[in-house]
C-alpha cells in the first residue's frame, strides 16, 4: 500500500515553477471525473478547453505518467493536478481502472517483466566478465590512455609547483585564463575528472577568504595527481576512488556486476543543479537495516524531464549496486522489489557527525558532499544545533530557510542535510508528527 503523498512531494515532481502553478489550477475536484485510486495507481479525466477531457494516469510505484494532452512537459499539469487531488483525499479509493488506464498499465507491466529478465541476464553475463574487466582496469586498460593521462598529470604537478613558487596574489587577474587553458590540456590528456576540478577553481575568487580556499583546492588537485602516479601502491578501494576522480569511466554493466545491497531505502532528500548545459538530479537515500547511504544521479538537458522515480519522503524495497571506491556512495538502482510504507528515517546525533565525516574523508579525501540525517536538531539561520550545544554550520548559499524554521518553531526536528566542507545544505525536515517537508 502506497501512502498518500504530501502536496510538497507532488510539487517536487514538477519540471518547473510554471508547471507547479498550472497543476494547482487543474487540481480542483470539479475539473475531474471518472477518477479512482488503487494501492499503486491513480487515474481520472480532466475537463479542458475542448469537448473531450484529458485522460491522465499515474503509476505510483515508480512513478510514471500517462496523459492524452499534447504537452511536452513531463509530467504535465494534468498528471500533477491529479496527484494533488489524490494527495488531498479528493480521489476515491477502489474500483477498476478505466479501460484506457488498464491497457497502459498492462503494457507497462509487460515491459517491466521483459526488462527484469534482461537485467538478470546482464547481471549473469556481467559477473562472468567482471574478473577480466577488473584485470584490464588494474593493468591499465588502454595503454595509450594511461600514457596520456600520466603525462597530463605530470604536467599538472609541474604547473602547481610553479603556482606556489610564484605566489597566488595574481589569481584574480590571470587565474581564469590560466585555468581555462589548463583544463583544455587535461581534457586532451583524457583526464576529464581533474579538468572538472580545475574548471571549478573560479568559484573561490568571489569569496572573502579566497586565498585560503584556493590553496585548499590546489592541495587536493595535487594530492590526486600524486595518488594517480602511485596507484600501484594504494589499497584497491582507494585506487578505484583515484581512477574515478581522475575521470576513468566505469560502465553501468561493470557496476551491476558488483554485489548488490538490498534494503528498504528511505528517499531522504534531493536537489537539482545545472552543470554544463545539463541538469543533474542528486537523490539521497538511506537504508533502514544497513544504515548505508547512497547517491543516485540522473541527468537531462535543460528543459527536459529528469528521472522522477524516487520521490523525497517515500521508501522503496530495492537492490542497489555501488560504484567501487574506498567510501562508496554513488549507486544505481539495480532492481526494485516494491514500495514500502514511508516513515521518518533513523537519524544520528550531531555529536557523531564529525567522526563519520572523518571516516568518509579518510577513504576519499576529495569527497565534497555526504548525506546526513540528524535527529533532535534545532535550526537557526546560521546552523543546526542540538540541546547539548553541538552545532553544524549551514552553507552560506543554502537558500531560503524560512520553511525549515517554520516547521521547527524552535523545537527539535529531524533534518536530512547534505554535508559539504563549507557547511551543510538542509534538504528535508520531518515535524513531530513525521510529516515530511521538502526544503
Amino acid at each position: 500500500m502506497i501512502e498518500r503523498w504530501s502536496r510538497d512531494q507532488v510539487l517536487s515532481l514538477a519540471p518547473d515553477a510554471a508547471s507547479q502553478k498550472a497543476a494547482t489550477g487543474v487540481s480542483a475536484p470539479g475539473k475531474w471525473s471518472g477518477s479512482g485510486a488503487l494501492p499503486d495507481v491513480v487515474w481520472g479525466e480532466c475537463k479542458g478547453s475542448g469537448a473531450t477531457p484529458y485522460r491522465a494516469c499515474v503509476d505510483l510505484s515508480e512513478p510514471a505518467y500517462k496523459c492524452s494532452c499534447p504537452s511536452r512537459k513531463f509530467p504535465c499539469k494534468h498528471a500533477l493536478g491529479l496527484l494533488l487531488l489524490w494527495a488531498s483525499d479528493g480521489v476515491p479509493d477502489g474500483g477498476e481502472p478505466a479501460g484506457w488506464a488498464a491497457e497502459w498499465l498492462e503494457q507497462r507491466r509487460s515491459r517491466a517483466d521483459k526488462q527484469e529478465k534482461q537485467e538478470k541476464q546482464e547481471k549473469r553475463d556481467g559477473r562472468e566478465r567482471s574478473a577480466p574487466a577488473k584485470a584490464a582496469r588494474s593493468s591499465g586498460g588502454s595503454a595509450q590512455r594511461e600514457t596520456r593521462v600520466s603525462a597530463g598529470l605530470s604536467e599538472l604537478e609541474r604547473w602547481l609547483t610553479d603556482q606556489i613558487a610564484q605566489g597566488i596574489a595574481g589569481a584574480p587577474q590571470t587565474g581564469l585564463a590560466d585555468w581555462d587553458e589548463l583544463g583544455r590540456r587535461l581534457v586532451d590528456a583524457q583526464a576529464p575528472g581533474v579538468a572538472g576540478s580545475v574548471s571549478r577553481l573560479s568559484r573561490v575568487l568571489g569569496e572573502e577568504d579566497w586565498p585560503g580556499l584556493l590553496l585548499e583546492e590546489y592541495a587536493l588537485i595535487h594530492l590526486l595527481a600524486v595518488a594517480h602516479r602511485r596507484t600501484a601502491e594504494l589499497p584497491a578501494g582507494l585506487a578505484e576512488t583515484v581512477r574515478s576522480r581522475v575521470g576513468f569511466p566505469i560502465t553501468r554493466e561493470d557496476v551491476l556486476a558488483t554485489p548488490w545491497v538490498r534494503d528498504e531505502w528511505d528517499v531522504v532528500g534531493g536537489r537539482d543543479e545545472e552543470q554544463d548545459r545539463l541538469v543533474a538530479r542528486r537523490i539521497w537515500m538511506q537504508g533502514r537495516a544497513t544504515g548505508r547511504v547512497a547517491l543516485v544521479l540522473s541527468f537531462a538537458p535543460i528543459g527536459q524531464a529528469l528521472d522522477a522515480s524516487l520521490v523525497t519522503g517515500t521508501a522503496v524495497d530495492a537492490s542497489l549496486a555501488y560504484y567501487p571506491g574506498a567510501s562508496p556512495l554513488r549507486a544505481v538502482v539495480a532492481e526494485r522489489h516494491g514500495p514500502v510504507a514511508a516513515a521518518r528515517p533513523a537519524g544520528t546525533r550531531l555529536s557523531q557527525v564529525p567522526g563519520r565525516i572523518a571516516e568518509v574523508l579518510a577513504g576519499d579525501p576529495w569527497a565534497d558532499s555526504w548525506p546526513v540525517v540528524l535527529e533532535g536538531v534545532i535550526p537557526s539561520k546560521e546552523s543546526l544545533m542540538d540541546e547539548d550545544g553541538n552545532g553544524l554550520p549551514l552553507h552560506p548559499a543554502g537558500g531560503a530557510l524560512w520553511r525549515l524554521l517554520a516547521v521547527s518553531g524552535g523545537h527539535p526536528v529531524t533534518v536530512a542535510a547534505e554535508w559539504t566542507p563549507r557547511g551543510s545544505r538542509p534538504l528535508t525536515v520531518w515535524d513531530e508528527e513525521s510529516q515530511v517537508v521538502r526544503l
